[in-house]
């Protein structure tokens, strides 16, 4: 009986937030699927059917003139960050920013190499921000290691389109002008305020 009214109340509890997201307006990201099978042509191995799943469901959702709150989760080495990097393309191509907050310099590092392999022939430019590092690859292909203010007026001008960091992203004087996607790895490391600053961000 105890165990049942603890899973009760947080089925009502999640009900309500989904409620609430229903409320609240987002941007709606059209689907462009010959972008998305291009993009999936760029990657030296074919998605698992579950990543593709995972995907689909993403790129619906950013379709909806809502907010999504998603948990894509997985195994180390599952490829999380693939499917979450192509949804971020896919809203990039459609002149929208996003941001991947990572809990240490190493994954958040990680992610930005992840891009660079299989993505840096796009003309996308992203980003990557922590404590000790900045840095922006362009679409020629180039990556610059530069000071930290640039960077951070490029992302208030809309210019870089993907930006991954840590707690950096959530500093003062970074401001996303148009932000729609927002991804936060290892989420529970991070605290609810801190993962409402970055989407609080735009």
């Amino acid at each position: 009986r105890f165990a049942f009214e603890d899973l009760f109340l947080l089925q009502i509890y999640n009900i309500k937030q989904k409620m609430l997201l229903r409320r609240e307006r987002a941007p709606k990201i059209a689907r462009d699927i010959d972008f998305v099978k291009s993009l999936l042509k760029k990657i030296p191995f074919e998605l698992t059917q579950t990543q593709k799943k995972s995907l689909w469901e993403i790129l619906q959702d950013l379709e909806k003139p809502h907010p999504m709150n998603r948990l894509l989760q997985g195994d180390v080495g599952s490829g999380k960050t693939i499917v979450a990097a192509i949804a971020a393309i896919a809203a990039a191509q459609k002149g929208y920013q996003s941001a991947f907050m990572a809990p240490t310099e190493i994954l958040a590092r990680q992610h930005y190499e992840t891009f660079k392999k299989f993505f840096s022939s796009l003309k996308i430019p992203f980003a990557l921000v922590t404590g000790s590092d900045a840095r922006t690859h362009y679409e020629d292909g180039l990556e610059n290691k530069t000071v930290r203010a640039s960077i951070l007026k490029e992302v208030g001008n809309n210019a870089l389109k993907i930006i991954m960091g840590t707690h950096a992203l959530i500093q003062k004087g970074i401001d996303f002008p148009n932000l729609a996607f927002v991804i936060v790895d290892e989420q529970h490391r991070f605290g609810i305020d801190q993962r409402a600053k970055l989407c609080q961000k735009q």
